[in-house]
């Protein structure tokens, strides 16, 4: 049976701002591994289980951001996968029951008996080799027919998770669930730990494609005919697979574990202990992240004295503390968060005053990636923005115009295919041009290295929604990001 991993690349990590934001949340982030985001070590740690094909499963404002990290070699259970993953767009969020159900459908359009390995995008799991004994000794009780999910042995009484009470056994290395429990208050965590047959619900699961989709018809048979269409009717764009928007629209929200595996008679928990840990906040990162001997967790420019038990993340200048206890401070280029380390799951209400100040932090870093590059907002006034932009190789922006901007480029590095209005010329480095308001202009890297320049706008208003666009070879249309 075909085993296809399932990776949900959804959410936002409102909890892990300002680090995750909205258009870059933290399963695209490299909280734990310096080298690789979360979701490239979750493609990693497939590596060496008898995967076939990989599908990840993410919005439609993320996918240049999937497809990018999925294009590093490391991030591919094996070479053939490197250029080929399967990515499939949800147009609108729909919660994990129908998140599987869409991968199902797609993974029995070549192959009937396919089982899918369904993982999160930003967990970390600290010992590959025990995920993978975890991973081998669900494979029979899914071919069996078994909805298997992954029980977290606990290490300590967690009131922020659900748990998952073992059964009698079903084979060797898995069990029956008895039953699953909602979030405990801390008495009766302490008594789950102390029974030995509580676990706690990593949601991560083991299941056969059709085997799913019939308890699924089973237990809400109103979500299986929606996502049924949504794949029928999707099409293929680039490197993804767009779901069809209206049917999945129609999809009910609801998540696995009520939709199907705390009704279906046939749920399985295999245990898994492996230094798992879903990185839902600051205290859960400064919990699995490198300590020195007070306990201290920083990364970045960071000196200290007579600090214990802090979690410091400098990214862009240096953060001196002095005489600190169990806090949390993360730095970022435009925006600094200061929390103790027992409060941080209050910080998504910083991020919900944020939006309803309506005001961007939320959303974007002062880095902003496109599929094109990148570009950084290094400075702006009233009726100007200084910007660096990056164009990568062979990579070429819209054809656009602006209402109430003009723009002057300079070039920085490398060299630069410029269309403005109807001229067309190259721009090297120390050469610019202007663009003036309501003009046509296009600008593109036909060189072999990055292409570095820097943008003056000036205007009446100068927000990212201010493009009409053209002409655009990633299929991006109206007005929108560059």
């Amino acid at each position: 049976m075909p085993l296809i991993p399932v990776i949900m690349a959804g959410g936002s990590g409102s909890r892990l701002w300002p680090m995750s934001r909205e258009l870059k949340p933290k399963q695209f982030l490299p909280l734990v591994d310096g080298g690789h985001s979360m979701l490239q070590a979750t493609v990693q740690r497939v590596q060496g289980l008898p995967c076939t094909g990989l599908t990840v499963i993410c919005n439609e404002e993320h996918r240049f951001l999937a497809a990018e990290q999925l294009r590093v070699p490391q991030a591919s259970p094996n070479p053939s996968q490197v250029s080929a993953p399967t990515i499939l767009l949800e147009p609108v969020g729909r919660n994990t029951a129908p998140a599987i159900a869409v991968a199902a459908f797609q993974a029995l359009k070549t192959a009937p008996d396919a089982m899918l390995l369904v993982l999160a995008a930003d967990h970390l799991i600290q010992d590959v080799a025990a995920f993978h004994a975890a991973v081998q000794a669900a494979m029979p009780l899914a071919a069996a027919g078994k909805l298997v999910t992954f029980g977290v042995v606990p290490t300590h009484p967690e009131t922020g998770y659900g748990y998952v009470e073992r059964g009698e056994p079903l084979g060797p290395g898995g069990y029956a669930v008895q039953r699953f429990v909602e979030k405990p208050d801390a008495a009766t965590a302490q008594a789950y730990l102390d029974s030995g047959r509580y676990f706690w619900n990593s949601g991560m699961f083991l299941v056969g494609a059709q085997r799913y989709l019939d308890e699924l018809q089973r237990w809400r048979p109103d979500m299986v005919e929606p996502c049924r269409q949504a794949v029928a009717q999707a099409v293929p764009d680039l490197d993804f697979v767009r779901l069809h928007r209206a049917a999945f629209e129609a999809c009910p929200a609801d998540s696995v574990d009520y939709a199907v595996m705390e009704k279906t008679a046939d749920a399985a928990m295999v245990p898994l202990d492996a230094g798992w840990s879903d990185v839902g906040s600051w205290r859960a990162l400064w919990e699995v992240s490198p300590q020195d001997a007070l306990g201290n967790a920083w990364r970045g420019d960071v000196l200290g004295h007579g600090c214990s038990n802090t979690l410091v993340q400098a990214e862009s200048r240096l953060v001196a503390m002095v005489g600190v206890q169990d806090m949390v401070v993360v730095e970022t280029p435009d925006a600094v968060l200061v929390a103790h380390k027992d409060r941080v799951q209050e910080v998504k209400q910083i991020v919900e005053q944020l939006r309803s100040a309506q005001r961007t932090e939320h959303l974007n870093h002062r880095e902003v990636y496109r599929p094109w590059g990148m570009y950084d907002s290094i400075d702006h006034g009233a009726r100007y923005q200084v910007k660096r932009i990056t164009v990568k190789p062979g990579a070429k922006l819209s054809v656009q115009m602006h209402h109430h901007r003009a723009e002057h480029w300079i070039v920085v590095s490398g060299t630069a295919k410029v269309t403005n209005g109807d001229q067309t010329l190259l721009i090297s480095e120390n050469q610019s041009t202007y663009i003036p308001v309501g003009q046509i202009h296009a600008l593109e890297n036909p060189g072999v290295i990055p292409l570095e320049l820097i943008e003056v706008q000036s205007g009446s208003y100068l927000g990212e929604d201010d493009i009409v666009r053209f002409e655009d070879r990633y299929g991006r249309a109206g007005k929108d990001a560059a």
